[in-house]
């Protein structure tokens, strides 16, 4: 599409937020992409490069790990495929979109400095870029390493601990959602509420835009890189939001290969074997050596673990060591526990390679919904991620429902890698996604309810019944109030480990006194309270003693294996998630849990306990590509299982970089009524007005108002 200027304008609310206006459907996807670039170049770019696996030609040697993963997981090559699938319709949308992209780069590049530093030079985008973006950014989303980790906690202590650290708690993503029907608000019209937890990143992973043309006018949050409005939107008459379902649909297959070169095989489900598509790729590493990446896919899909074991044969037959133990074993040969991951070769089929599609028809057709019928039908077309969908129009409709793709296949596909050479563990189609009638509030906290039959491990019920509590204070709800439900602090994950202290007999004085207060603490992780601080010392402290039990030796060793999937099998933080459930298990009778709980009282009150409010030690770490040493991050309240949901790591770090990534408050009766906020700001220029000027707000729960007037929002020349 050509730069045609006049068919589109630009606008800018107080915040910086644009507001854009063009003459048709696809000059506005232009306009979309072209405002995006201006804005946040250097994330676009970023986040194209990880895509494609190329990050570390400008960022170095510390972004290898994510590019090797990104090739052998062939996201770029998805992308391409699910682009080439498209309708034509919809890939020309998304062309407009790149076209965008691709005109504003250079202006957009000129104002961050990050590019000059670096030596990166913006290259322009294909077609298909959008949906490499979308892929990369929730490839890991479902969480499959978990997998990892279980093989890794059933090698360690046998199969019946496989779900023994099964959290109910966060991994990589959660949210919290609410919908407020009619019959509970001022206004007699429905309130979707609701805030994605995911890691804070500078600039953020959410963008505040309004977008209209004369087919459609919506407003929401878009992905930077992505166009249109998929997880969060208001068209005026209808609104959707989204939670991360907690389903599971990726799954982990045991490869047995033989043969070098290109002439690799891998033993198929029929007892035979395949051919297994084999090629190099090279990755440029700013101040290092290339490293050469080899990428292998078998008829599952793409090899993203080699075993060291089978990779260094040369000829013959390749993880035999992997694999030793025939198809009996469902999890391969038995290697030493703490190695999963180096000891096997694991393939990754996910439903966006397989179906060569990424639900991105869903995107246009969302934002010309009108009725929440409107948004059903879109939705039926959602793949990845699979969410829960909360969703409401101004004539009263409401809806309830799962979207996306979900493969039939054994149970035991969902625990744990399983053989491939076994033909029981070969899908066999795809799930009807579930939906359910609102009846009273609507709440989705990646808990238990609408998803379960999709999942494995989900969260505990604690957000989404403090969510349901506190809405039932009241029967006339407007969205200014939906700030206290935001900033709601409550850890009701803090009692099983408090229940323990009232049966310990002879505490030293100092011990007594420290449990006299934590029982009398209110439970509230408030960002001015120094019992919440204490509180977080004690579960540290509790955490710590329990990994260093004997009964997990096997589980202390550092992981091994591709250092992307690290983060998913470190003990400690695997404790520090589970402890809820860890305290309470019958499985590892030889733990003495209440000993443990009381060397962990003494010594926080030895300590003396670290008398400061919960914000001095709660900080905000956001992830950057470059990081930003001068800046100062603000103190937080809230914790992993509050509604205002700041993760800590308990037992590693009070510190937190995983958050609410947004909020917002969509008003069905008035949609100039409604609210948002993010963590940084509507900029991605570091040092730009509006780059963190809603920080302070955010830190607060506090939201800034949708502005839908454009006699009140600034024209900008372009």
């Amino acid at each position: 599409m050509s730069n045609d200027s006049g068919a589109y304008e630009v606008f800018r609310d107080p915040w910086g937020i644009p507001h854009l206006r063009a003459a048709d459907h696809l000059r506005l996807a232009y306009a979309q992409g072209r405002a995006t670039a201006f804005d946040r170049a250097w994330q676009l770019e970023v986040e194209r490069h990880r895509a494609q696996g190329s990050s570390a030609a400008f960022l170095g040697a510390e972004s290898v790990a994510w590019d090797r993963f990104a090739r052998q997981c062939r996201l770029a090559d998805t992308a391409r495929r699910c682009h080439e699938a498209l309708d034509e319709d919809t890939a020309a949308w998304v062309g407009a979109y790149v076209d965008g992209v691709n005109d504003g780069l250079a202006a957009g590049a000129a104002r961050d400095e990050r590019f000059a530093r670096t030596g990166l030079t913006p290259t322009p985008w294909e077609p298909w870029v959008p949906l490499a973006i979308w892929a990369a950014t929730h490839v890991l989303f479902a969480g499959f390493a978990t997998k990892l980790w279980r093989e890794r906690a059933a090698r360690a202590l046998g199969d019946e601990a496989a779900t023994l650290f099964a959290t109910d708690g966060p991994g990589t993503a959660g949210s919290n959602g609410w919908l407020v029907p009619g019959d509970r608000t001022a206004t007699g019209c429905a309130i979707i509420a609701g805030d994605p937890h995911r890691f804070i990143e500078d600039p953020g992973v959410y963008q505040q835009i309004r977008i209209s043309c004369p087919e459609y006018d919506v407003l929401g949050l878009a992905v930077p890189g992505v166009p249109g409005l998929a997880h969060f939107g208001h068209t005026g008459t209808a609104a959707w939001a989204i939670t991360n379902a907690m389903a599971d649909y990726q799954d982990l297959y045991v490869e047995k290969l033989r043969g070098s070169g290109s002439a690799v095989e891998a033993l198929g489900p029929d007892g035979g074997w395949e051919p297994v598509h084999r090629h190099t790729e090279t990755i440029s590493v700013a101040g290092g050596d290339d490293v050469e990446v080899e990428v292998l896919e078998t008829a599952r899909g793409p090899v993203i673990v080699r075993s060291e074991t089978g990779a260094a044969q040369a000829g013959g037959e390749a993880g035999d060591a992997t694999a030793g133990a025939g198809a009996t074993d469902p999890a391969g040969a038995r290697a030493g526990a703490g190695a999963v991951s180096n000891e096997q070769t694991l393939s990754l089929r996910y439903p966006p390679r397989v179906r060569e599609d990424l639900g991105f028809a869903a995107l246009p057709a969302l934002l010309r919904a009108r009725t929440v019928a409107d948004i059903d039908r879109a939705l039926d077309g959602w793949a990845e991620p699979v969410n829960v969908v909360h969703a409401a129009d101004s004539e009263g409709g409401l809806l309830h429902r799962v979207a996306g793709a979900v493969p039939l296949r054994d149970p035991a596909n969902r625990l744990r890698p399983v053989p491939a050479w076994d033909p029981r563990h070969a899908w066999r189609g795809w799930a009807v996604t579930p939906a359910e009638p609102v009846q009273g509030f609507a709440v989705m906290a990646n808990a238990r309810g609408i998803a379960s039959p999709l999942g494995v491990e989900f969260a505990p019920p604690h957000r989404a019944n403090r969510i349901r509590e506190l809405l039932s204070g009241q029967a006339e709800w407007c969205p200014k109030a939906m700030a206290d439900v935001h900033a709601d602090t409550h850890l009701a994950s803090a009692e099983p480990l408090l229940a323990l202290l009232p049966a310990f007999e002879e505490l030293t004085p100092a011990g007594a006194a420290l449990r006299a207060r934590l029982l009398a603490w209110d439970r509230h992780m408030a960002a001015d309270s120094a019992d919440a601080t204490v509180f977080a010392a004690f579960r540290t402290a509790t955490v710590r003693r329990l990994a260093a039990d004997p009964v997990f030796a096997d589980l202390w060793g550092a992981p091994t294996g591709p250092e992307v999937f690290h983060p998913w099998l470190y003990l400690v933080p695997r404790i520090g998630y589970a402890l809820e459930g860890l305290l309470a298990s019958p499985l590892l009778p030889g733990l003495d849990r209440a000993a443990h709980v009381r060397a962990a009282l003494e010594e926080t009150a030895a300590a003396g306990g670290p008398d400061t409010p919960w914000s001095e030690v709660h900080r905000l770490t956001p992830w950057s590509a470059l990081p930003d040493t001068e800046a100062q991050w603000p103190g937080l309240g809230g914790d992993h299982d509050c509604v205002n949901a700041t993760s800590s790591v308990p037992g590693f770090t009070d510190l937190t970089a995983r958050a609410s990534a947004a909020r917002y408050v969509w008003d069905l009766a008035r949609r100039e009524d409604s609210l948002w906020a993010v963590p940084l700001g509507a900029d991605g220029v570091t040092g730009s007005p509006h780059h963190r000027d809603q920080l302070p707000l955010w830190a607060r729960c506090e939201l800034v108002p949708v502005v839908t007037d454009w006699t009140r929002l600034s024209k900008e020349s372009i």
